[in-house]
């Protein structure tokens, strides 16, 4: 058993919550010891749904590495450039390995790395790669041989076809396909049900069909 604390009290915070309660329920003894979340600035909507779950707010990541509980930290933040700055102000404390919800396809020889989370219905197909602290969110579909790099969020529905490259903190949006072969240069953003025809560079928003920036 590992005891567990949320980074993030937001959206992606409480999701993270249903995957490791799923992992739970799906194994004969507890897997992870979920202790609570931490969050700097949680608006008092996500406080009381956290409430209204059983968890408990921690308080700040400053209030929380000065007392520290727990075996381990799972980032759940949803922007890629905050994520990477929590990770870099608690870089000491342990990592939680790659966690899975368990209605996730996976095919063949798929290599990731730790702090990433893979959200229910997602599809994994072969030879894929994840990076570290890589938010794949539910029902997206990752094509064979894609590589991923660290702090990537691809959001709900959207399809990643085979051979594709994704930079480091890329968001990819809701609903959007970019389509074989392709790259997507780091710290861009691809709009919400963009079509995604040719390479993207780095540091753009690319948005529409066929998507441009």
């Amino acid at each position: 058993m590992i005891d567990v604390v949320i980074i993030g009290a937001g959206g992606f915070g409480r999701e993270t919550l249903d995957v490791l309660e799923a992992v739970n329920q799906e194994s004969s003894e507890l897997v992870y010891r979920i202790l609570g979340v931490v969050d700097d600035l949680p608006s008092e909507v996500n406080l009381e749904r956290l409430a209204a779950r059983g968890y408990q707010h921690l308080g700040s990541i400053q209030q929380w590495c000065a007392h520290r509980s727990g075996d381990a930290f799972l980032p759940a933040v949803g922007d890629p450039e905050s994520r990477r700055s929590i990770v870099e102000l608690i870089h000491q404390v342990p990592t939680l390995d790659l966690v899975v919800h368990p209605s996730v396809s996976i095919g063949s020889g798929l290599r990731a790395g730790g702090g990433s989370v893979i959200c229910a219905q997602a599809t994994i197909s072969t030879n894929v790669v994840i990076g570290s602290f890589v938010h794949i969110n539910p029902g997206v579909i990752i094509g064979h041989d894609v590589v991923i790099d660290d702090f990537v969020s691809v959001n709900p529905g959207a399809v990643i076809s085979g051979e594709v490259k994704l930079g480091s903190e890329v968001l990819v949006g809701a609903g959007s396909t970019i389509l074989q072969g392709l790259s997507v240069g780091e710290r861009s953003v691809v709009g919400a049900a963009a079509c995604v025809t040719k390479a993207i560079p780095a540091g753009v928003i690319a948005k529409g069909v066929p998507a441009t920036w």
